[in-house]
């Protein structure tokens, strides 16, 4: 068939597709993938606080709870031979919810506090990233393809979410700004770190591991914003309400950009 290469639109769509890697086990890293990641992230800080909060299980049942939740995803996303959306995001969420219940408690329960937690927390996450690189030589962020940049990969997001929810408490809290004024902070330094993107040679896999540390915090503050009390600056909404409509609006994001993917690959056939 004839191909239309002078279609501006068609050859875009067939730039996505050929940026698309069939190998890799993760998704490309694009806005969207931004804006799933916040919704994941604000939907970990909310189910998390419902198991432990409203439904009163406590930090250390529901931890043992996402623990389980997040190893059933975890074996799914690792069996499957490509990138699939279900199995990738109930991961990404299931590190949040995780994230969430053991930043709270050792925070709370054990009682490092914010600030030593955090510490704590970073470390372990730069730690994990230089053994990454020293075992396999180039930390991989948007092409996974085998079994130990994978490991590495999830392990990172685990632990780089419960630093981002540390994070999100010590600036909410401590520092007295608020849900509010934390989220605005969090989503200025994502500012930062975007324009140090593309204005600047700094290694993508760093600036890539940045964002994803603060997109924790912008995401636990959304949600306390949501679901704490009126006396703490927060909205009081369910917190079991409130997951589910996060959920619901996180699945639409998901369908809506895989169908769009799938249909930038029919054109791209029948173009050729």
């Amino acid at each position: 068939m004839t191909a239309i290469k002078s279609d501006a639109s068609v050859d875009s769509r067939q730039t996505d597709v050929a940026d698309d890697d069939p190998l890799s086990k993760v998704p490309q890293v694009t806005v969207a993938f931004w804006i799933v990641k916040i919704f994941a992230t604000t939907l970990g800080e909310t189910g998390g606080d419902a198991l432990s909060m409203q439904l009163k299980l406590g930090y250390a049942v529901s931890t043992l709870i996402f623990l389980a939740f997040f190893l059933i995803t975890l074996g799914a996303q690792i069996a499957s031979k490509h990138y699939h959306p279900l199995f990738y995001w109930a991961v990404v969420v299931a590190t949040t919810t995780v994230g969430t219940t053991t930043s709270d408690y050792l925070d709370r329960s054990v009682g490092l506090g914010y600030v030593k937690s955090s510490a704590f927390e970073l470390g372990l996450v730069i730690a994990v990233l230089v053994a990454w690189h020293y075992s396999t030589g180039k930390i991989e962020v948007d092409h996974v393809t085998n079994r130990k940049n994978e490991t590495f990969y999830w392990l990172t997001i685990l632990v780089s979410n419960t630093l981002g929810t540390a994070l999100g408490d010590f600036v909410a809290t401590t520092t007295g700004l608020g849900f509010e004024g934390g989220a605005l902070v969090f989503a200025g330094l994502l500012a930062v770190v975007g324009a140090l993107y593309f204005l600047t040679a700094l290694p993508r896999s760093l600036l890539f591991w940045a964002a994803y540390v603060l997109t924790r915090p912008l995401g636990a503050t959304l949600g306390d914003v949501l679901t704490k009390p009126h006396a703490d600056g927060g909205l009081n909404l369910s917190r079991i309400a409130s997951s589910l409509v996060i959920a619901a609006i996180m699945t639409i994001l998901i369908a809506s950009t895989s169908l769009r993917k799938r249909g930038w690959r029919q054109v791209a056939i029948e173009t050729q």
